[in-house]
């Protein structure tokens, strides 16, 4: 039954049980997102339902393997003062505090993400039936756009799981799948698909009583333990976040301690912080970091999909690159002139496929996709070949050589160089229009950026098919014009190369390292210089210094000299043991960090610019979004141009 009460985002029916059917299904979106449309008509919904008094409210997406990925991003940026913030918040709290507190059991059906403010919602409801599929997942990432739960998260979470696990969620961002859910308490039930429909009839037909969480979880929410329990946490989060940059875990943790005891002031608490939050610098840049990504993300093109990979070369980088794209559904075939090096490659693979997918079944798959090749056979097979070998010219070009003449017709040819520029490569090619770079970042598993490098040969449907590629392995295609160091390590390397010039002036290593910490960087420069190789570094900085006459410092030469290869080889500008950095117990304190800090970022913000000026990409969106997902730039800033900017405004 339905009647003349139409909405534009949610659609519902009564059937003759009086069961009534509720279906958000937001227009012209491909997702769910809790916009204020949404929410003021998700209040009208609730008004027909007090109105007709349905025996219960079955809840469900519109969207296929998507439920509601959260409050709608895009309305962030026009807020910029708390006081015009908080009476929106507020609203969407009563709205959910009416919908939990309606006279039947509503039943919400999760079918994909659930994530944020669609998380919050589910809480709201009496009953959670998750559909257990790879493409349903839980939780908060409100921490990762600068903010934390505002509609209510914060209380009905810890209510439902207990303080730790709902603290935990929140804190880190991090999300569960429907099994992981069902254990903790989170949702009442996770089902197979073709199940479900039985699973939602037998909640209607028998409702389960509420359960009572064990004492032993409630614990952590007395008023003597919270200071304590704050305090662990507090220590946790410092270790990854600094409060200065990312207030938004610190505000949770303040907000749990004082106003747990006391849910109705809790949730008016909630509203101010994140109120205040949003409209904070942190905030504001880290949405704009999210839409860097969805840009990211967005470029779609018909094209025929790569299926077989071919990888050669099985160092650091190419077993890594092959393993990934195994994990990820390709058939794959990994090419090394050195047996061991292969069998290690095996070995690595496997700790990746078993921490990833914790199944035997879906372990030894991943296996079966990925296949040693020493002798190269794959690459008459293969949709695309990956050339991942040493960064020198001569060993390329006689790769590419041998090579070619194998390739089907309609494969790409692809490098993974990290500074060559791919016109001299394409030198020795028959057909270079199907020649480009597909540059990973180390390591694979954990940067998602992949920088698409077309050469002035490169044709349009090889690029589109690699860019096709790059999104079905999970990771970020960043269109880059050929140049050497292309757009990432281009302006990386004058970061880098300042680092070691300070060291060579006498400044100590710690305080070069903690003035880019203290600014946000993930890891300091020559740290990250150890991680990469001293050698490596040496080797893009002679590509650098050949193009851009820029001299190489001539400790790199004494270190490699002397054995000090950075991590691989327990020395670099640190000590290494056991592949862990030795951390000396007494702290220098050399020169002033402001004056570190701006001859670490000077060179690279001036990089940047000339790499915008130069177009190597197309946009300085896409400066900073290279920067970010390529080396972890500090994200809380916006990116480097956007600093600058913002800096020169300010």
């Amino acid at each position: 039954m339905t009647n003349d009460t139409t909405f534009r985002h949610w659609h519902w029916s009564l059937d003759r049980d009086e069961i009534f059917h509720l279906t958000l299904d937001r227009a012209d979106s491909p997702q769910n997102s809790l916009s204020q449309a949404v929410l003021l008509e998700l209040e009208e919904v609730i008004c027909l339902l007090q109105e007709l008094r349905p025996q219960a409210v079955v809840l469900r997406s519109g969207k296929p393997k998507s439920f509601i990925v959260g409050a709608d991003v895009s309305e962030f940026s026009n807020f910029t003062e708390p006081a015009k913030v908080l009476p929106q918040i507020l609203k969407a709290q009563e709205i959910f505090f009416r919908l939990e507190h309606l006279p039947m059991p509503v039943i919400a059906v999760i079918d994909g993400p659930c994530l944020g403010g669609g998380l919050e919602l589910a809480l709201a409801c009496r009953y959670r039936i998750a559909v257990d599929d790879r493409a349903t997942n839980l939780g908060f990432p409100e921490v990762q756009l600068g903010i934390h739960p505002g509609f209510g998260g914060t209380v009905r979470s810890i209510r439902q799981i207990g303080t730790l696990p709902a603290l935990q969620m929140m804190l880190t961002g991090r999300s569960s799948n429907a099994r992981q859910a069902k254990q903790v308490g989170l949702v009442d039930e996770a089902v197979p698909r073709r199940v479900l429909e039985n699973a939602v009839t037998t909640f209607l037909q028998n409702p389960p009583p509420r359960k009572l969480l064990p004492w032993s979880v409630r614990l952590g929410n007395l008023a003597p333990l919270r200071p304590l329990l704050a305090w662990i946490l507090r220590r946790k989060v410092t270790a990854r976040a600094n409060q200065k940059h990312y207030p938004a875990p610190y505000a949770l943790l303040d907000l749990w301690r004082h106003y747990a005891h006391d849910s109705e002031q809790m949730y008016l608490e909630e509203a101010r912080s994140v109120a205040s939050l949003i409209c904070s610098s942190t905030a504001q840049n880290l949405v704009r970091v999210f839409f860097l990504q969805s840009q990211l993300k967005s470029h779609r093109e018909e094209t025929a999909l790569v299926q077989r990979v071919h990888v050669i070369g099985a160092g650091s980088m190419g077993r890594d690159i092959a393993s990934w794209c195994a994990l990820q559904g390709l058939q794959v075939t990994l090419q090394d002139l050195d047996d061991k090096v292969l069998a290690e490659a095996i070995a690595a693979a496997d700790k990746l496929f078993c921490k990833k997918l914790k199944k035997n079944n879906l372990i030894r798959a991943a296996h079966d996709r990925l296949m040693a090749d020493p002798q190269g056979l794959g690459v008459a097979r293969a949709d695309l070949v990956i050339e991942a070998i040493v960064e020198k010219v001569e060993l390329k070009k006689q790769l590419f050589t041998s090579i070619e003449p194998q390739l089907r017709g309609d494969a790409i040819l692809a490098s993974n160089t990290s500074s060559i520029p791919l016109e001299e490569l394409a030198k020795v090619l028959q057909n270079p229009q199907r020649f480009l770079g597909i540059h990973f970042f180390n390591p694979v598993s954990k940067m998602p950026l992949v920088e698409i490098v077309r050469a002035e040969q490169s044709a349009q449907e090889p690029l589109a098919r690699a860019t096709a590629f790059v999104q079905r392995i999970k990771r970020l295609p960043l269109p880059v014009k050929s140049s050497p160091g292309f757009l990432v390590n281009r302006i990386l390397m004058p970061y880098l190369l300042a680092a070691v010039e300070l060291v060579e002036e006498g400044n100590k290593v710690e305080d070069i390292d903690r003035a880019a910490l203290d600014f946000g960087m993930p890891m300091g420069p020559l740290e990250l210089a150890d991680k990469v190789g001293i050698d490596i570094c040496l080797s893009v900085a002679e590509v650098f210094a050949d193009y851009f006459q820029r001299p190489v410092p001539p400790i790199l030469t004494r270190m490699i000299t002397a054995g000090k290869l950075g991590l691989k080889s327990g020395q670099g500008f640190y000590a290494y043991r056991k592949g862990k950095k030795v951390v000396r117990k007494k702290r220098h304190h050399g020169a002033a960090q402001d004056l570190l800090l701006g001859r670490l970022l000077d060179p690279l913000l001036q990089e940047a610019e000339a790499c915008l000026a130069e177009g190597i990409v197309e946009s300085a969106d896409q400066v900073d979004a290279g920067m970010i997902f390529g080396t972890g730039f500090a994200p809380f800033t916006g990116g480097p141009l956007h600093y600058k900017y913002q800096a020169a405004t300010d």
